[in-house]
């Protein structure tokens, strides 16, 4: 008895605002009571109203009423809390957001336990008893807390849904069934779910399959990726290996030539200095005998001059005493031209090479199969926009750069408007740069866009960009580095090295592209509701490629669509 006047006097003394014990207990006029934070907070969200009342009963009061704690409900809370008062449910029993809350709660609501699929309505664990306590609930069903419990009932009867119609394949209420659904194959839903029960196992065996089959895949992919790693590893550390091998054996022949030019530095220049000693000596030797003749002419004796003057007089010439002729002076600058020359064979040695590095593609997905569906096709889809500094002089581009049209000049110009290649001239050569722009975007590996043109001459196409600048040779598919389709009116015309192929297909105004640069596959779709082969290359690409589009009449354009 003493246990339950606690419970009791427990649910006297809980806020209704907060769901906890009273905090600085406050009544109000209509005898209501609150903590005093609680109430508070509640009536300053009204002042703007000037009306304020009471969240349980809703009575108002007019001014706000003052509030005075209540010392005697303070002091029985108090009592009760050393007698055994229990708390509030912790706040993990709260619902917050994403929970499914109890509907009979007040105030703050406790998380839902269960959903009553009869009463539609969520209880937690206390106002969920009379359905395990009450005879008239033991019949309903109770399922794990449900948020969609309405989509239980019918909207138009406002009947719980426990009838499944199979002619028309819905969930529907005793009443529908004997409306619009009367004369129907109608089943319980219990039925229904029954039969689905037993369609479900297999299609989840299938399912399990698919999982373990995909498990493995990634497996082998897991396997693949760190196959790739090891690969792309060794490849560098050879490829460090052999450029630091390369790179010592240009320092090894560096200091062979610069040893070579100091030994021949070393050997010519002695060889000058012996000889510049040797003509040294000479001149001394020349001196000195040019001073005795000159001392023997000015001797005034006879017969002393005449007795030595045979012996003076005799000029002895040495053999290595010829004049020395100097050679047009070049010292070692044939040996630099050498070094020049082997410098540049080898940059040209190393572009060469780096260039067909780059055209290396790595392709590891091969046993990947080629789209088929347009579905399939998407997967590849690339935004492409077109680069304005490719794009002819009588074009312009808009919408972000994804769509080119004729200029207005150049439909004031002609006449006749409809001329198919207006600036083509009786001997001279058609100005097709003016025509044309590619894609600011390069093309490899795996990709697909689509094309939506109007006029009477527009042609799709891919190409090398094997020229700076707008100018070009000639049209997309007349020479060997470009592809075209060119979509007439009434017809396709597919062009490539200047061969022209008539192409059948249904006319459409949307052509789709798709690309793979490393098995080498272009091919062109006439896209509608459906996607129609029109023409498909086999080849092998050496470059990355450019979407390319041309508008060749004045009243052409062409968009790059954007697909979603």
């Amino acid at each position: 008895m003493a246990q339950q006047g606690i419970q009791m006097d427990e649910r006297k003394v809980c806020c209704s605002i907060c769901q906890d014990v009273l905090k600085d207990p406050v009544t109000i006029p209509c005898g209501h009571n609150y903590c005093m934070n609680c109430i508070k907070s509640h009536w300053d969200e009204e002042d703007q109203r000037q009306v304020h009342s009471c969240p349980q009963c809703r009575q108002t009061f007019i001014p706000r009423p003052a509030l005075v704690k209540n010392t005697v409900l303070a002091d029985l809370v108090e009592e009760l809390k050393k007698t055994g008062l229990q708390t509030a449910p912790a706040d993990d029993h709260y619902a917050g957001p994403g929970d499914v809350w109890c509907d009979f709660c007040t105030g703050k609501k406790l998380k839902a336990l269960k959903s009553c699929v009869q009463c539609l309505v969520s209880y937690c664990e206390q106002h969920l008893q009379p359905h395990y306590e009450s005879a008239a609930f033991k019949k309903h069903k109770l399922v794990d807390p449900s948020k969609k419990l309405q989509e239980s009932v019918c909207t138009r009867h406002n009947e719980v849904i426990k009838i499944f119609c199979r002619t028309d394949q819905q969930c529907i209420c005793i009443l529908c069934s004997m409306d619009e659904h009367k004369g129907h194959d109608t089943v319980s839903a219990a039925a229904e779910r029954s039969e689905k029960q037993k369609e479900l196992e297999p299609s989840r065996q299938k399912i399990q399959q698919r999982i373990q089959s995909r498990e493995k895949d990634v497996e082998v992919l897991q396997q693949e990726v760190e196959a790739i790693n090891r690969s792309a590893d060794k490849a560098v550390e050879d490829s460090e290996k052999i450029f630091t091998d390369l790179i010592r054996l240009i320092e090894k022949r560096s200091s062979d030539v610069k040893q070579q030019i100091r030994s021949q530095q070393e050997t010519e220049a002695s060889r000058v200095k012996d000889l510049q000693e040797k003509l040294q000596q000479e001149i001394t030797d020349l001196r000195r005998k040019d001073a005795e003749l000159e001392q023997l002419s000015q001797t005034e004796d006879h017969t002393q001059f005449l007795q030595n003057y045979p012996e003076l007089s005799n000029l002895t010439v040495r053999k290595d005493s010829s004049k020395i002729n100097i050679r047009p002076v070049r010292y070692f600058e044939d040996l630099t031209t050498a070094v020049l020359k082997a410098r540049d064979k080898l940059h040209n040695i190393l572009i060469d090479v780096w260039t067909k590095i780059l055209e290396i593609e790595v392709d590891v997905l091969l046993f990947q199969p080629q789209p088929k569906t347009r579905a399939e096709f998407l997967q590849y889809s690339r935004q492409i926009t077109l680069d304005p500094n490719t794009a002819g002089n009588w074009l312009s581009l808009s919408e972000g750069n994804r769509q080119t049209t004729v200029k207005e000049t150049l439909r004031v110009l002609l006449n006749p408007p409809s001329r198919l290649y207006p600036l083509a001239q009786p001997g001279s050569h058609t100005d097709f740069d003016r025509l044309q722009v590619l894609s600011r975007e390069s093309l490899t590996g795996r990709c697909y866009w689509e094309v939506e043109w109007r006029g009477r001459s527009v042609s799709v196409a891919v190409t090398y960009r094997y020229m700076r600048g707008p100018v070009y040779e000639s049209g997309f598919g007349n020479d060997a580095t470009s592809w075209a389709m060119h979509c007439l009116s009434h017809r396709y015309k597919f062009r490539h090295d200047n061969i022209r192929t008539p192409i059948s297909g249904p006319q459409s105004s949307r052509v789709g592209v798709y690309l793979d640069h490393s098995a080498g596959i272009l091919s062109f779709y006439s896209v509608s509701e459906t996607m129609t082969l029109l023409h498909r290359v086999q080849t092998t690409f050496t470059q990355p490629l450019y979407a390319g589009v041309g508008l060749y009449c004045v009243d052409g354009s062409a968009d790059l669509c954007e697909i979603k």
